[in-house]
């Protein structure tokens, strides 16, 4: 089991870097999708350590997936959303709330919290989904509570993120209602689609049955 944890922290380090080199045009998105295939079917640190073999390695030290927690007194306290026959897309480096209100009908959204500010303590976000849809992408250490209900809809929780923070980091608290639509919490990895995060959930999970 711990060997299997060590690579999986290994693993989760080199595809931030290989992320944040392919950010600095030191390769093509070619050349980053497939390391990051490799990466993802990795099963050693050996093999990881050959995909940036040819990389500035101190940057893997240094490079970690943890959540950006920090006390900004400009963070908002508060920010509503609507979603009314439109999409929402936000992604990359940005300022979370301390409380967000997203609403969506007959429309479409995702917010990516992988590289988000978050503040330290609990940020809410309440989400009321009408004949629509929403996505929702966590890192795999941020802690996340969901308490939400729905009525021929969904709220789909494929996310292993833990329920309870350390001291001083964040919690992403979930809340919310669907009618007719549905709401989808995730984990990924930094720079991981949703296909190779199921590749990988698949991986990890033989992987586990294996050591027991």
């Amino acid at each position: 089991m711990a060997g299997l944890v060590a690579v999986r922290d290994r693993r989760e380090q080199v595809i931030a870097l290989l992320t944040q080199r392919f950010s600095d045009d030191v390769f093509d998105v070619d050349e980053l999708d497939r390391r990051l295939d490799l990466a993802h079917s990795a099963t050693s640190i050996a093999e990881l350590d050959d995909l940036v073999k040819d990389l500035d390695t101190t940057a893997l030290v240094k490079t970690t997936t943890t959540t950006l927690v920090r006390d900004d007194p400009s963070r908002p306290a508060e920010k509503k959303i609507w979603c009314v026959m439109s999409g929402l897309d936000r992604k990359g480096r940005w300022i979370v709330p301390r409380k967000m209100r997203v609403r969506c009908f007959w429309g479409g959204g995702r917010l990516d919290f992988r590289e988000a500010d978050f503040g330290p303590g609990v940020t809410e976000i309440h989400v009321s989904c009408v004949m629509g849809g929403f996505e929702i992408i966590v890192p795999p250490n941020l802690a996340v509570d969901v308490d939400a209900s729905a009525i021929m809809g969904g709220f789909d929780e494929r996310h292993r993120a833990p329920a309870a923070a350390e001291p001083g980091q964040a919690v992403l608290r979930i809340t919310g209602f669907v009618l007719m639509g549905g709401v989808s919490i995730q984990t990924r990895l930094p720079g991981e689609s949703d296909r190779q995060a199921r590749k990988r959930e698949r991986r990890e999970r033989k992987q586990l049955r294996s050591g027991d």
